[in-house]
């Protein structure tokens, strides 16, 4: 009777160990930030996170990403990033930019698990990073199955 009451108590812990949402930290976002930066500071300013402060419907959240440059050859953003605190995974959205790209403007959609801190940043060509933070409310929570 032991041996079963022990084997039952392990496969219900092990069965709650894997039904468990895997959630990003604000840690584990700074840290995903800073290897991004190659550990470079990360100054706020120059980027414009554009994305409603409260969301009905995690599932397709509209967001758009834009920074002040004047994109020349000499002075440009090449790279935008989003991260996020509390999805499965940390980084929402890499993009890849040069001087032909004419504007540093990127939008997609993503899904938000819940409310949360989402973060932009960006990497100019001069070897900087700029970034800025915004609070999201969503109602209806999506990456959680």
């Amino acid at each position: 009777m032991r041996r079963r009451v022990v084997l039952q108590f392990g496969l219900a812990a092990g069965g709650l160990l894997l039904v468990r949402p895997a959630r990003a930290t604000r840690f584990e976002m700074q840290s995903a930030i800073a290897d991004y930066a190659s550990g470079a500071p990360v100054k706020p300013g120059k980027v414009m996170f554009d994305i409603p402060p409260l969301v009905e419907n995690g599932n397709g959240v509209p967001i758009t990403v834009s920074v002040d440059s004047p994109m020349t050859a000499a002075d440009h953003v090449t790279g935008i990033a989003v991260f996020n605190e509390r999805n499965p995974q940390r980084d929402v959205a890499r993009f890849t930019l040069g001087p032909r790209a004419g504007r540093a403007v990127v939008s997609t959609r993503i899904r938000l698990a819940t409310s949360q801190q989402l973060v932009a940043v960006a990497r100019l060509s001069d070897g900087t990073f700029w970034s800025q933070g915004v609070d999201v409310l969503v109602t209806l929570a999506a990456c959680l199955e």
